[in-house]
């Protein structure tokens, strides 16, 4: 990999990988299925060519479950800290890759939103709300 490889890994770090430029997408979806996956209103993903990506260590313990007769959605995670991981797509060409993950800023901001008329009926702007540089202290 290049100078511009970007790590990343998971919570408890059992499992770590690299990616590096160029990226072919690094967008946020709305469908169900992203949201139900990330347990938040989106999930913020990264495309690259697999060609792209290396595990660094804990393959093993990361699960993959592709959905049956869904084409192009799955999920990965490491099954030690539940952590979402990289998932290589059904045709072995490309890898798509949770960027809460990454440990280093990849260079790039997100470019697109998609299955924006999915979104969750709660789904506020982050502009709309008040912003804390730490957690507020309930009283």
């Amino acid at each position: 990999m290049d100078s511009k490889t970007v790590s990343g890994s998971c919570l408890c770090g059992a499992v770590a990988y690299e990616i590096s430029p160029p990226y072919l997408f690094f967008q946020y979806c709305y469908c169900s299925r992203c949201r139900k996956n990330s347990g938040s209103v989106h999930a913020a993903n990264l495309l690259i060519d697999s060609g792209q990506f290396k595990w660094l260590r804990g393959e093993e313990k990361v699960n993959v479950f592709r959905m049956p007769d869904v084409r192009a959605f799955s999920t990965a995670f490491c099954s030690e800290c539940g952590s979402a991981m990289p998932w290589q797509t059904k045709n072995e060409k490309f890898h798509l890759v949770p960027s809460g993950g990454l440990n280093a800023d990849p260079g790039i901001k997100p470019d697109r939103n998609i299955y924006w008329a999915s979104r969750a009926a709660w789904y506020v702007p982050e502009h709309e709300l008040p912003c804390f540089d730490e957690g507020p202290n309930p009283s």
